[in-house]
């Protein structure tokens, strides 16, 4: 605003004026002036910049080195707030592979937290002691059990491993046969861990289908990675909570006094 004014103010004394002297110095004013518009210019451009500073976990606590900013993450994954204390995501390629496994753990983690509430409010048996219950009435054993989820679980991982190392490359007919056509299985959006798709998105929220199409809404999958990987993490730390609890022989509800 002071710059403006001077502007102006410069601009009424000088006109009316029309002397070779003063032609010169309206003209070197002019110029002044503009230059010192042009440097406010760039310290606001400065200060924008700055405040577009990406997001720190600890933000009371400048400098800290790589340890508050490390300098391998540049705010461009969802819910990257810079914590990496042991450096693990300095390999651009450890650092793909850390958040594929960061993602399916928090998924895992989401749905148990909801499966102990609703299984222990629902049968009154805590979570740590649903297997050995002795009322319980199982159609196989425990070893079927195991085996039948070692060869499943063996196949679905297997398959997710290749497909990390070569997207795609598991949407084929052979890769799904209970499927008449592998266009559900591919990762509709492009992006690895977020395959959406009629099959993983039925619900549209983060796409349409149009005219049998899949197609992806960017600007919705961005908010909903983001609320994800926060959801996962709280899940993750909940799951910890509960194994502590469960070495006292608590349970969830039971901390909550439900």
């Amino acid at each position: 605003m002071a710059v403006a004014m001077a502007s102006t103010s410069a601009a009424v004394v000088l006109q009316g004026h029309s002397t070779p002297f003063l032609s010169g110095s309206r003209t070197l004013l002019n110029a002044t002036i503009s230059g010192r518009s042009s440097a406010a210019a760039s310290r606001r451009l400065v200060v924008v910049a700055a405040a577009a500073a990406k997001k720190s976990w600890l933000p009371g606590v400048r400098g800290g080195g790589n340890f508050i900013d490390p300098e391998w993450l540049d705010g461009s994954l969802p819910g990257d707030y810079g914590f990496d204390p042991l450096g693990l995501g300095k390999d651009p390629a450890f650092l793909k592979w850390y958040r594929e496994a960061e993602l399916i753990h928090g998924r895992w983690a989401m749905a148990a937290v909801v499966g102990i509430f609703v299984g222990q409010a629902w049968s009154g048996v805590p979570w740590f002691e649903a297997g050995a219950d002795p009322g319980a009435v199982a159609p196989f054993s425990f070893g079927s059990l195991l085996g039948t989820q070692l060869i499943l679980m063996g196949w679905v991982e297997s398959k997710r491993w290749v497909d990390f190392f070569d997207q795609d490359s598991q949407s084929v007919e052979w890769a799904t046969p209970w499927s008449r056509t592998a266009e559900n299985f591919a990762n509709a959006t492009g992006e690895q861990g977020y395959p959406g798709g009629k099959f993983f998105d039925p619900l549209g929220l983060a796409g349409t289908v149009d005219n049998g199409v899949y197609v992806p809404d960017f600007e919705k999958l961005e908010r909903l990675k983001l609320a994800e990987i926060k959801h996962a993490r709280i899940a993750m730390l909940a799951m910890l909570i509960f194994y502590f609890e469960a070495g006292q022989g608590k349970t969830p509800l039971g901390a909550l006094g439900l």
